[in-house]
């Protein structure tokens, strides 16, 4: 699910609870959101860290072909020269492109890191009673009940993450 997709998700949640005051459902939905956010989240740290890979295994690709270039100059071997310069081009534009690619991931990480822990917050004051009027309200049995919904979520997290790091390891393995 795309961020776009998980904020639009989200707004509709808050605007269909419009201003209840069932804080249990309010802080319910905006966990839901918390989970999935911290899936997100995830996503693009694990995007960043490919990028970060595909970008630092370009560039030494392109030292490689200017050495290659060079050391293919030092002996007067010109169609090596001419390849070993059209690799190097080419890498070169290939680690701008992915220079441009690892600095929108790391925009889009930020962002929703952001957004992250906007909803936290969000959650936080929902749970303590505060709710979107800001009014505190009294403590009551269900807090238990709120903290069992908080671990509950907290484990399908991880479990979520989990089964998205398998998923991602069988399509790399090529057993899918």
């Amino acid at each position: 699910m795309g961020l776009d997709e998980l904020r639009a998700r989200l707004d509709s949640l808050l605007a269909s609870q419009g201003l209840s005051n069932d804080r249990r459902a309010e802080a319910s939905g905006l966990h839901a959101a918390l989970v999935e956010f911290k899936v997100v989240v995830g996503t693009h740290r694990e995007a960043l860290a490919k990028a970060e890979h595909e970008l630092s295994e370009e560039r030494r690709q392109e030292v490689d072909a200017e050495r290659r270039g060079r050391l293919a100059a030092e002996i007067g071997d010109a169609e090596t020269v001419r390849i070993a310069t059209e690799y190097t081009a080419r890498h070169r534009e290939r680690v701008l492109l992915l220079t441009r690619k690892v600095e929108v991931v790391r925009d889009e990480l930020a962002y929703a890191e952001r957004e992250y822990e906007a909803l936290a917050a969000r959650y936080q004051a929902a749970r303590q009673g505060l709710g979107s009027a800001g009014a505190p309200a009294t403590s009551d049995p269900a807090d238990r009940e709120l903290e069992a919904m908080k671990a509950k979520a907290d484990r399908e997290a991880s479990q979520q993450a989990v089964q998205a790091q398998l998923e991602m390891l069988k399509k790399k393995l090529g057993k899918q």
